[in-house]
């Protein structure tokens, strides 16, 4: 078993929160990285499980103490960054780990952390995103346009990535990441 990082992005909607948690569901020895955001939680979130929901003071103390590994602004409103401290004792102990974070976030893990395994999560088509994003209902009408102009650039970015898994279904893109990840 490899204790290396493995980064998965992907745009909106794709199911990289659906993937990672069946993935930490079957492979409770992966170390699955909990960000901070600045949005509130949706119906049925919980704070340090799902997301750290932080106040917007909160997350400028985190970024000025260098205390995120990677930070982003994301769909131009909330905050998102992921805590180091975790990441770096996690792989110091040799369990793999995984962060599950937007493009802006990968790359800067990507300059930070080169030697991680970065994995690009994709949708079948761009129709099966949308009804995707639609059929969640976590967003009003404004909010899903919003995320469907920046999910085109992001699908464009599928190249700066050591490997693209396509999300046909669930377990078969657990899968391919449970082979990328050697475990």
């Amino acid at each position: 078993m490899t204790s290396r990082l493995t980064v998965l992005s992907g745009p909106t909607a794709v199911g990289k929160g659906t993937v990672t948690t069946a993935l930490a569901a079957t492979h409770p020895d992966v170390f699955v990285s909990v960000s901070a955001t600045t949005r509130p939680p949706r119906p049925g979130e919980v704070d340090g499980q799902h997301y750290l929901f932080v106040s917007e003071a909160e997350f400028d103390e985190l970024v000025s103490s260098g205390l995120l590994l990677e930070w982003a602004v994301v769909h131009g409103v909330h905050r998102y960054g992921t805590p180091r401290a975790p990441v770096v004792a996690a792989t110091e102990s040799g369990r793999p780990a995984l962060l599950e974070i937007d493009l802006q976030g990968a790359r800067q893990v990507r300059t930070s952390w080169p030697e991680a395994r970065f994995v690009f999560l994709a949708p079948p088509s761009f129709d099966e995103l949308q009804r995707r994003l639609v059929g969640r209902g976590t967003e009003t009408p404004a909010q899903r346009e919003r995320r469907l102009q920046t999910a085109h650039a992001e699908l464009e970015a599928a190249s700066e990535f050591d490997a693209v898994v396509v999300n046909v279904s669930v377990e078969q893109a657990v899968a391919d990441l449970v082979a990328l990840m050697g475990l």
